[in-house]
């Protein structure tokens, strides 16, 4: 049995490997070969590429570890990602199984009464067939690489699937960092807020008595109780924020922050003194939204051979080998062997134009795919010519704010001193002191700024994603 069926295995196994499918040629980057040099330093030879960096060390805050680690493990768009990685290699696994051919075992009786008229024998009589095989059912031998290319499309979109995956986690992982920064620049801003209330309520307090002693006159009281409903109205304001901070890094972890997790105020979450390296435009191949845009241009081209393919004769084979035997008994006797060979050659000969049109529709398919991974990267070095655009301002920016605020505390504590001696009025003291608060708020705004630029400058670059686990490398994992 096993002989019969042997040799059309082997002369399938001869004419298997041919693709019809073009050379794949990587497009050239359509973008500079380097980003702007002023907006990177050089770096020595031990300083490692941010791309290169773990999320789990670029990371300096425990909890903030701790809390991007609950969303990796709990949020559902990166379930689902991973769930799309599982579904693309069953895929490819199903395409794949189409090159081997589909052995089946078969056992089948056949009983059925002949009639007098229709027998040789001139009687009536009951005719019983018995059979036991082993049957290949319509094999087709990939001559033309139809199959192959089809096996080689499904394994680019279980490649991009993963990349995909990949830049899932990286985004999530920047996500939570960012919304973590929100609500600690929130908070620090509420706190500010609420500082500010209470030094202005003493200073109420005050302002009041010496009115009631006929020291001061009702404008400055009506001034300072307006500062205060105004501090009021801000701490109402930011405490609001903060619990939508709070809701929305709860839905990006996909679960429950623990209280002792969230941040109490703006920390630094990152590495001191980070240096950008000079690096090529090429780093930018390594981002997994780039890498599954590539993979999906590959599994376009592969495409076209299986387009190619269809217009040439498909060969397909059907056969069996086992026994025979008009008695249940007799099935494996000897002299009961049967077999049965049937080759299968179609050509295509009118089609109605249905193959050219498929071999057109898969050309293009690759030219949208090109233009798609062109877009992606140049999507890409945008982003990150921003970002190191941005953090070079953001630095500046900080240092001229850090003055302002200095020089504005200044001010404030003269303007007080200046109402004590009777010098000035009260107003002057209101207008100081609400400039010295918008300037601290905007002290926080400008640190938490910087903070997220560098965790969105890691995510750009590709950083973060992590290694996809032994399972999810494999096309074959799980089999």
């Amino acid at each position: 049995m096993r002989q019969a069926l042997a040799w059309p295995m082997a002369v399938g196994l001869l004419l298997s490997g041919c693709s019809l499918a073009p050379q794949y040629e990587r497009p050239a980057m359509p973008v500079p070969d380097a980003w702007n040099p002023e907006t990177t330093a050089a770096a020595g030879p031990e300083a490692t590429p941010l791309p290169d960096i773990p999320w789990q060390e670029f990371f300096t805050d425990p909890s903030l570890r701790s809390v991007v680690e609950l969303a990796v493990a709990n949020n559902r768009d990166l379930r689902a990602a991973a769930l799309n990685v599982q579904r693309a290699r069953a895929v490819f696994r199903i395409q794949r199984a189409d090159l081997l051919p589909n052995v089946a075992a078969t056992a089948s009786g056949d009983i059925y009464r002949l009639p007098a008229a229709l027998s040789d024998t001139g009687e009536a009589r009951t005719i019983a067939q018995y059979q036991v095989g082993l049957g290949v059912a319509g094999w087709e031998l990939d001559f033309f690489g139809r199959l192959q290319s089809l096996k080689a499309a499904a394994l680019e979109q279980f490649f991009a699937t993963q990349e995909a995956r990949t830049a899932t986690q990286i985004s999530l992982v920047a996500a939570v960092a960012t919304t973590y920064l929100d609500l600690g620049a929130d908070s620090s801003s509420l706190e500010l807020a609420e500082e500010t209330l209470t030094a202005q309520e003493a200073s109420l307090d005050l302002i009041r008595r010496s009115h009631d002693l006929g020291v001061a006159d009702a404008l400055a009281l009506h001034q300072a109780e307006s500062q205060v409903e105004a501090a009021r109205v801000d701490v109402a304001r930011l405490s609001g924020v903060v619990a939508l901070d709070r809701n929305a890094l709860t839905l990006l972890v996909g679960a429950t922050v623990p209280a002792e997790l969230l941040p109490e105020g703006l920390g630094k979450v990152t590495p001191d003194n980070v240096v950008v390296p000079e690096l090529p435009s090429e780093v930018l191949l390594r981002r997994p939204d780039i890498l599954a845009a590539e993979h999906r241009l590959e599994a376009a081209n592969a495409n076209i051979g299986a387009a190619r393919a269809a217009f040439f004769p498909h060969i397909s084979l059907t056969g069996s080998a086992g026994t025979l035997s008009s008695e249940l008994s007799g099935l494996f006797a000897e002299g009961s062997g049967a077999w049965s060979f049937l080759p299968q050659i179609t050509v295509p000969i009118f089609e109605g134009g249905a193959l050219r049109a498929g071999l057109e529709t898969a050309v293009v398919d690759r030219e949208l795919a090109v233009a798609g991974y062109e877009k992606t990267i140049q999507t890409a070095f945008r982003e990150v010519n921003d970002a190191l655009a941005l953090r070079q301002t953001l630095a500046e920016q900080q240092r001229a704010q850090q003055a302002l605020v200095a020089s504005l505390d200044k001010a404030y504590e003269l303007s007080r001193a200046r109402y004590k001696a009777g010098i000035s009025s009260y107003l002057e003291v209101l207008v100081a002191q609400r400039s010295l608060y918008t300037a601290q708020q905007g002290l926080i705004a400008v640190r938490m700024g910087e903070e997220a630029n560098l965790v969105n400058l890691f995510k750009v670059l590709g950083g973060g994603g992590g290694p996809a686990t032994a399972e999810e490398g494999s096309p074959s994992g799980g089999a």
